[in-house]
């Protein structure tokens, strides 16, 4: 069997050649250096479609570790994607990770949000730059300017001098440089920052997502161990929300990632319903087979209380620009493209609220059936 051996020659000789040779010497030192561009194995598509194959996405997905971020990891993984994850957090935090892809696609680094060079060894390989950065609240070491301005602003400007063309941000739907969450405040200013950097992103402005492992079903739900009794601002009469399901938006990133026309758009992505936070919580409690007893408790009384639990120095259960973020009326951007702009049919909160609640049943109602729950209300305002 005959060997073909290519040797690599510096770029110097090669100009030398061309210079002192023939036109067919000069043809063959271009294709030398063509052979020398650096093309990773994984933008190269290959297979039949499916975890196997390669669907020809590099992705580098910061912020993976995060409620969102597993979702998108193991949908890019389905399509035979390789997926790269930067991570500040233990290994053990990161071993659900492993299945999800086939073997070696999911790759893990170790990175410095403020260290530059190890964005750009993220992101060297990839074709693919997705932010999910995000805390719902602020640590000594990560103000939310750092984490929904600075951070995004950097990720942006790497991705763009990288030549990447494809960058997706994680922003909200009430995302505002006037609202009283301080959470929303800076989101709205990093998805200028954004724009400012790469004018080709696409920004995702999801409403309160809900999943087994969310922190606004569950957030409400266990508010059952202070005494049964559900704190709202103005018994919540006052607050329409309108949830999406994580796994719609998910979906609809990795769309957004499939399709070229994409690029430069902001999508709105809510759920298909619009409910007044207090029938919300109170069909919440009646999947869960709870008794529900709300009550009215003012803004500064409620903001002390949620002080108190914000001096947890580990993940506190509530802080009091959570309460404000929760009881902020979701936008209507009917100007936005959405769900459905990218080929998903919404899944409403009746479809999916029994895989999230029911772990909040007691024993005789853990099979109990979801028809003998009535349906939150649901409004047009």
């Amino acid at each position: 069997m005959a060997t073909v051996v290519f040797v690599s020659r510096p770029a110097g000789v090669l100009s030398r050649i061309s210079s002192s040779c023939g036109p067919a010497a000069s043809a063959a030192a271009s294709v030398a250096t063509v052979q020398q561009r650096k093309l990773h194995h994984a933008v190269v598509p290959k297979g039949k479609g499916g975890r196997s194959s390669s669907s020809g996405i590099a992705a580098t997905v910061f912020g993976a570790t995060g409620f969102l971020g597993r979702y998108v990891v193991n949908r890019l993984g389905r399509l035979g994607s390789q997926v790269v994850i930067p991570h500040r957090c233990d290994q053990y935090d990161l071993m659900y990770f492993r299945p999800m892809g086939d073997l070696g696609q999911i790759i893990f680094m170790e990175w410095d949000a403020r260290n530059k060079e190890s964005i750009q060894r993220a992101i060297e390989h990839s074709n693919v730059v997705i932010n999910l950065v995000g805390r719902e609240w602020e640590t000594r070491n990560y103000r939310f300017e750092d984490v929904f301005v600075t951070i995004p602003q950097q990720l942006a400007r790497a991705t763009k001098e990288a030549g990447i063309t494809k960058f997706i941000h994680m922003s909200h739907i009430n995302a505002d440089i006037r609202s009283p969450s301080k959470y929303l405040r800076n989101k709205a200013v990093g998805e200028q920052v954004v724009r400012e950097e790469f004018p080709e992103a696409i920004i995702m402005k999801p409403s309160e997502m809900f999943g087994r492992e969310d922190r606004f079903f569950n957030y409400y739900a266990n508010m059952r161990w202070f005494g049964n009794a559900i704190p709202l601002l103005g018994l919540g009469k006052k607050t329409v929300k309108q949830p999406v399901h994580v796994v719609d938006v998910a979906k609809a990133i990795v769309n957004a990632v499939r399709d070229p026309d994409t690029n430069g758009k902001t999508y709105a992505l809510v759920g298909p319903n619009r409910y007044v936070l207090h029938d919300l919580v109170e069909y919440i409690y009646a999947v869960a087979h709870r008794p529900f007893m709300p009550y009215p408790l003012p803004r500064p009384i409620y903001h002390l209380a949620a002080k108190i639990f914000a001096m947890n120095p580990f993940e506190p259960w509530t802080t009091p620009d959570k309460i404000d973020r929760f009881h902020t009326t979701d936008m209507k951007y009917p100007g936005l493209p959405g769900l459905e702009d990218l080929g998903i049919t919404a899944s409403s909160v009746e479809q999916k609220a029994i895989e999230i609640l029911r772990r909040h049943r007691r024993f005789r109602y853990l099979e109990a059936e979801l028809d003998e729950t009535k349906p939150a209300k649901t409004v047009n305002y």
